[in-house]
């Protein structure tokens, strides 16, 4: 089995083609509430308490941006445009043609994006996007660390498509260095969480990735992340700010 590393993989027919996210709304039967079991406007409005700093959401993977430039509406409409700042990161521009105001659209990798300096997030999501990335447990545990003390982090997740650097599975050791790490998963909807800020490794080294898998629970060609163990227990931390 030949892995790629990201900048290669970046490149490949099933992550160029991939078109999992690019036309997703905020609702409906296939929009982000659905997929991620929130409701991330209501998730903003109800850490509008902030006092020193505009609520902060950011998207990874977001296709489009159809979904933050919906959310940007709703606020202004509620006359909160100005308390909140929601950002897209996805690895292709091809971007709603006017977005919202409010909304700040970033093409870069997923891996290697790193958000302002001092800017935390109360909201952090991710849907379907982890599919087709390299190293999804160095995203995830990354993402953690942007988090705003009562932050939340929610993301489409497949253990499955984690394996050994023997090609299979990695399975229950791997949920339960995320759980002793802080992470939540579901299982049945194949879906990560982590409520509040934490500073986290995970005992697992990164080899790289296959983009010959094959379909994965959605139907959609997905990619693999190969991973060794590390030589380090998984730490779990909540930093206070």
């Amino acid at each position: 089995m030949a892995l790629l590393r990201d900048g290669a993989l970046e490149s490949s027919s099933v992550v160029a083609n991939c078109a999992m996210n690019r036309e997703r709304g905020l609702t409906g039967s296939n929009g982000y509430g659905r997929e991620l079991g929130l409701d991330p406007v209501a998730e903003l409005r109800g850490r509008l308490g902030h006092p020193t700093r505009p609520v902060r959401w950011l998207d990874l993977c977001c296709g489009s941006g159809r979904a933050l430039s919906e959310a940007a509406r709703l606020s202004g409409a509620a006359g909160l445009a100005e308390r909140v700042e929601i950002v897209g990161v996805d690895l292709v521009d091809h971007f709603a043609t006017s977005p919202h105001a409010g909304v700040r659209l970033v093409t870069a990798s997923v891996t290697d994006w790193t958000p302002q300096a001092g800017h935390l997030f109360d909201l952090v999501t991710c849907v379907h996007g982890l599919h087709y990335v390299g190293d999804k447990l160095g995203v995830l545990t990354r993402a953690a660390s942007w988090l705003a003390p009562d932050g939340v982090l929610a993301a489409s997740f497949d253990v499955a498509s984690v394996r050994g650097a023997d090609g299979k599975p990695v399975g229950r050791p791997l949920t339960t260095a995320l759980r002793s790490a802080g992470f939540g998963y579901d299982a049945r909807s194949r879906r990560i969480t982590h409520r509040g800020r934490g500073e986290v490794t995970l005992p697992f080294e990164y080899l790289g990735a296959d983009d010959q898998a094959g379909p994965n629970y959605t139907g959609q060609p997905a990619v693999n992340s190969h991973y060794s163990p590390a030589a380090r227990e998984p730490v779990r931390g909540h930093v206070q700010v």
